[in-house]
C-alpha cells in the first residue's frame, strides 16, 4: 500500500474549476485500487503555524501499489479534464509513504 499526502494550493477565484476537476478525478480512483482517507479543507483557525500560503484541500490517498498510482494518473478518462486542474492549482505538495 502506498500512501500519499497533498497539499493542494488552488489560485484565488478558481475553486470551483478545482472542485469540477475532483468531481471527475476522485471516483475515477477505485477503478486503479485507490481511496481518499481523508479530504480536509482547513480554516486558517487550524493552523498553528505556517511558512506562506495556507492550502485549500489536504488529501490523504491510498493505493495499493505504485503500479495502481500510475495508471490512475495516465487514465485517459482523467486527462480529459486535466486542464481544469493545471488552470486552477498553483502548487501542491506531494508526499509519498507507507504506513508504520
Amino acid at each position: 500500500m502506498i500512501y500519499i499526502t497533498q497539499l493542494i494550493f488552488v489560485r484565488e477565484g478558481k475553486e470551483d474549476k478545482f472542485l469540477e476537476f475532483e468531481r471527475h478525478a476522485i471516483p475515477l480512483m477505485e477503478r486503479y485500487n485507490g481511496e481518499i482517507l481523508y479530504r480536509v479543507r482547513p480554516d486558517k483557525v487550524n493552523f498553528i503555524s505556517s511558512r506562506g500560503d495556507l492550502p485549500y484541500e489536504i488529501h490523504i490517498i491510498a493505493f495499493k501499489s505504485e503500479q495502481d498510482l500510475d495508471a490512475f494518473m495516465k487514465d485517459d478518462d482523467r486527462l480529459r479534464f486535466i486542464h481544469l486542474k493545471n488552470e486552477s492549482v498553483k502548487s501542491m505538495l506531494l508526499v509519498k509513504g507507507k504506513k508504520i
